[in-house]
């Protein structure tokens, strides 16, 4: 009999019975066993939030969880204090790595808010299907993430001081096996302070194998006052040179809006925000966009 794979997050998957075992770990049930969840005590007595976060000590980096497959990672969420007592910003002070199959080398190295779109520390709303951020930063990512013979994945606190209530929960599902086509999830970060005038700002590099590019977060702080510039998204592939096989025509474009994202409201232009399924933008702050392209 053929299995069926959990890899689809819409409602017409829902039907399909596909044999995996649910699983999740969380503060409640950091390793994720059956039966297991919500066995410490509070002062309203067991089972009644006596574990619902953890403590990240500064400099240091914390196991977050650690799953046995092979599995699919289907779900996971994320909240934080955006500030500690000294009224500092941290979500880029924290840095969340993912570990397939035992490697050493994250697949997965990001800051906290740049992975869930909220750039610069900031917090912003986000709707979309791989990422949702909801009141009060609630972060949650969709992107299904497989692995054959284990997962880890953990955080790094940069801040200048203890974070003491971080909270997470990740969803997974175990399965008998894998498509041999099965693809593991990457991501990775960089930033340039201050790009330079004509010359190409490079989001990604050295990418090599097969895989599918699957989307962009792009967060960048504007020193005019209007217009905050051009720029085509160009995706060299395989043997492109000097010439991109892909060439856009203008970063709004890129995230699926227009003319600078601006509305005439009464004379004035206004950028505006907006959500869609598989792009959006929030504010000045940052635009995220999945792209799915085959390589």
């Amino acid at each position: 009999m053929q299995q069926n794979f959990m890899f689809g997050d819409g409602l017409s998957t829902a039907p399909l019975l596909t044999g995996g075992k649910s699983r999740s770990i969380s503060a409640e049930n950091p390793d994720g066993r059956p039966g297991s969840g919500g066995t410490a005590s509070s002062s309203l007595g067991q089972g009644r939030k006596g574990r619902p976060c953890i403590e990240l000590p500064r400099g240091r980096e914390t196991e977050l969880a650690h799953m046995s497959g092979p599995g699919i990672l289907q779900h996971f969420w994320m909240t934080v204090a955006d500030k500690t007592e000294r009224g500092y910003f941290v979500f880029r002070d924290l840095v969340l790595r993912m570990y397939w199959d035992g490697e050493s080398d994250p697949s997965v190295e990001v800051p906290l808010g740049d992975f869930f779109a909220n750039g610069f520390g900031a917090r912003c709303r986000v709707n979309s299907l791989p990422i949702v951020v909801n009141p009060t930063g609630g972060m949650n990512c969709y992107f299904p993430m497989p692995f054959r013979k284990e997962a880890r994945i953990a955080i790094e606190n940069e801040h200048d001081a203890d974070i003491a209530q971080f909270y997470h929960q990740f969803d997974y599902a175990l399965t008998d096996r894998l498509p041999d086509e099965t693809g593991f999830f990457h991501a990775q970060w960089r930033r340039e302070n201050i790009t330079v005038a004509g010359r190409d700002y490079t989001l990604l590099d050295q990418v090599e194998g097969r895989g599918k590019y699957v989307g962009t977060y792009l967060a960048w702080a504007s020193l005019e006052r209007f217009w905050w510039g051009e720029g085509e998204m160009k995706f060299y592939i395989d043997d492109d040179e000097q010439w991109p096989t892909i060439c856009g025509t203008g970063t709004e474009d890129y995230f699926g809006g227009a003319w600078c994202f601006y509305e005439d409201r009464d004379g004035a232009l206004v950028e505006t925000p907006y959500s869609a399924a598989s792009h959006n933008s929030a504010d000045r702050l940052g635009h995220a966009r999945p792209l799915r392209e085959d390589r």
